[in-house]
């Protein structure tokens, strides 16, 4: 998984590339996926559980966290991959490793739940989403099926799929190339938008084409992909973080008034198109994270517990509608405000506790032990000593 033209001078490339592979080496990046996750959480207890007024206003489609992550997963792993030779099947196994284990534990305890409460569960689809492959089907009950937020795991297993082809058509490329692919990734999702409604008149089909459909959201992931190989390679976009916060903002507040006026179940509405026309927005988030810290400017973002709450956000993303489905289940819907404020303190301190504990007793032990077991990339064979001359 190597890349080609326009890389800095070999000695300096391999150091930067062994320094990618470690953990945590842009760590503003990792406290951006807190913030990404809570912005999720806020928007499904908004419209679950019920409004804040103000603060549901500005998550109301806080569902645009998950086109954060697809873009933060290409740049990420186009800056840790280029140019490190890992193979196929090692990278394919360290993907697996990482998202599987606690993708599996959510959905046995979701299904558990589901069970508890008597609501109707599909064998055949428990069993599509434990394979990853439930965003392929169009139907509200696969998608929903098991762990209903897992199914941004089945794109991402298919951005994994796909991710060694990208980086080797993509990383031999000038620069020129990339800026034209992000270009064109972000065109193509804007004109997406309207096409999946001049083709079906059905709600659900036009949301799970624009939402749900992996070869719709894998545009995202290659924005992401082309961010990071230009970031890997050098570039440095002039647009400070706080600038680029900024932007993200407007754009949310923008979508305010927006959905005011126009109700989620017409096509024109921002319910899908807040989700793909986000992209941009968040790619220039993430470079300018990166940026930030390749420059070693502070940033708030890279701090001890700002770290330890973006390990938690994975399991938390996966954890947080069951704590909801569980507290709502036990203390019925609220009637009032007070009682909205008193369920979403608890959904948020009771979910966040068990993901910190799911991150620490499941999700790394399990991606260790995995790794363990898995491929492993072949050292690379010792080259014989030339002969002295004499």
């Amino acid at each position: 998984m190597s890349g080609g033209t326009h890389r800095a001078p070999e000695p300096a490339r391999r150091r930067t590339a062994g320094a990618a592979l470690g953990r945590d080496r842009l760590p503003s990046l990792t406290g951006l996926r807190f913030w990404a996750a809570l912005v999720v959480v806020l928007y499904h207890l908004s419209r679950n559980v019920g409004e804040i007024p103000g603060l549901s206003d500005a998550v109301w489609y806080g569902r645009t966290g998950v086109t954060f992550f697809f873009v933060l997963s290409g740049f990420v792993l186009a800056w840790t991959y280029d140019g490190a030779d890992v193979p196929g099947k090692v990278f394919m196994w360290r993907r697996f490793a990482r998202i599987w284990p606690m993708m599996v534990a959510s959905t046995v305890v979701s299904v558990a739940v589901m069970a508890v409460q008597n609501d109707a569960i599909s064998g055949a689809a428990v069993a599509t989403s434990l394979f990853l492959l439930h965003a392929w089907v169009p139907d509200p009950v696969y998608a929903s099926a098991g762990n209903p937020a897992a199914w941004s795991l089945s794109d991402e297993t298919f951005f994994y799929a796909v991710f060694p082809l990208l980086l080797a058509a993509l990383a031999g490329r000038r620069a020129r190339t990339w800026a034209w692919t992000a270009a064109l990734c972000c065109a193509a999702l804007f004109l997406v938008w309207p096409a999946a409604a001049s083709v079906t008149s059905d709600t659900f089909l036009r949301v799970w084409t624009l939402d749900y459909v992996p070869l719709t959201r894998s545009l995202q992931f290659v924005v992401g992909v082309v961010a990071g190989l230009a970031v890997r390679r050098g570039w440095r976009p002039r647009v400070p973080l706080p600038a680029a916060v900024g932007l993200v903002a407007a754009w949310h507040v923008l979508l305010i008034p927006w959905s005011r006026a126009v109700p989620d179940s017409l096509w024109y509405s921002p319910y899908s198109a807040s989700q793909l026309l986000s992209t941009p927005f968040f790619a220039l988030l993430v470079v300018a994270a990166a940026c930030a810290d390749l420059e070693s400017r502070r940033t708030g973002l890279g701090g001890p517990w700002m770290i330890r709450l973006g390990h938690w956000s994975f399991a938390w993303y996966l954890i947080h509608e069951i704590v909801i489905r569980i507290i709502e289940g036990l203390r019925g819907h609220p009637a009032s405000l007070l009682g909205t404020v008193e369920v979403w303190a608890l959904v948020l301190a009771v979910s966040l506790a068990l993901s910190a504990a799911a991150y620490q007793w499941i999700e790394r032990p399990a991606e260790r032990t995995l790794r363990r077991l898995g491929p492993r990339p072949v050292p690379p064979r010792p080259q014989p000593q030339a002969a002295r001359a004499g």
